[in-house]
């Protein structure tokens, strides 16, 4: 077991930050509920990282309305913390076994989660070893890092959710604490992901563009501009369902395109 000595050494050498902003509550009587939650997660030997709406509107200043609160672990120790919470008289629910579980009271929950939708970014070591930390709802606890913070939101673009303003504001308001060396090796097999990440913020902000590493930019267009002299792949593929399963289903189940697995129709040589 972790002793409350060990786990503070753990925080100490984390830097300390302090939030921009807090987003507000949905619904009333849900910080004491957070609060409650917080220390329970604290009181335990479980590492965990506050996510989310709270780790967006903590680095970039940006407020806005939230219903839960985002709680990730490794997947190893999401099952501990539901479990734990049970034991506490909590109902939870495991609303997806591959990244997503809830706990509740009452009409108030928070979500514990060790992966994404897509099974591209599961939590690990890395996530861990470069949080922050905070002072969050009278507990001080890890927060996620924004190199991490950017990483879990990449793929977040379908038609009901896109996160790409929080990176966005991510990049803008916390450039200089990203890590992009460890961005690149988290999206190395979908650096396209990152080139839109980064088209879309010189866009966006066309006078900060030099918050974006000129190696990162001049690395990834040469990417590119050797992809662009070889021939088009022969099987037939359509990556969009990393991004959103609804909006590209017709494209697996109709039109001959290979999704993330499995096998499509071959093009024409």
């Amino acid at each position: 077991m972790t002793t409350d000595r060990s786990r503070e050494n753990v925080l100490v050498s984390l830097p300390l930050i302090n939030a921009k902003a807090a987003p507000t509550l949905k619904h009333a009587g849900a910080e004491v509920f957070y609060m409650e939650a917080i220390r329970e997660l604290t009181a335990t030997d479980i590492p965990f990282l506050v996510a989310g709406t709270y780790a967006v509107s903590a680095y970039t200043g940006v407020t806005r309305q939230t219903k839960d609160l985002d709680i990730f672990c490794k997947a190893g120790d999401y099952a501990r913390i539901l479990a734990h919470f049970k034991e506490l008289g909590y109902a939870v629910e495991i609303e997806d076994d591959r990244w997503l579980g809830k706990v509740f009271k009452g009409r108030h929950f928070f979500d514990v989660i060790f992966g994404s939708a897509n099974g591209m970014m599961p939590v690990g070591d890395r996530w861990l070893e470069h949080a922050r930390q905070i002072e969050l709802l009278g507990s001080r606890v890890r927060i996620i890092g924004p190199t991490e913070l950017i990483w879990s939101k990449c793929f977040i673009q379908d038609r009901g959710r896109h996160d790409g303003a929080d990176i966005a504001h991510t990049i803008l308001k916390a450039h200089d604490q990203i890590d992009w060396d460890r961005l690149l090796s988290y999206l190395e097999v979908h650096w396209e992901v990152l080139l839109m990440q980064l088209i879309n913020f010189r866009w966006i902000y066309p006078s900060e563009r030099d918050h974006i590493p000129a190696w990162l930019l001049d690395e990834l267009l040469d990417r590119l501009a050797k992809q662009r002299q070889l021939p088009s792949p022969r099987m037939k593929i359509c990556r969009g369902r990393l991004l959103s399963q609804s909006d590209y289903e017709i494209d697996v189940k109709e039109w001959g395109f290979a999704g993330v697995g499995g096998v499509g129709d071959f093009r024409d040589a």
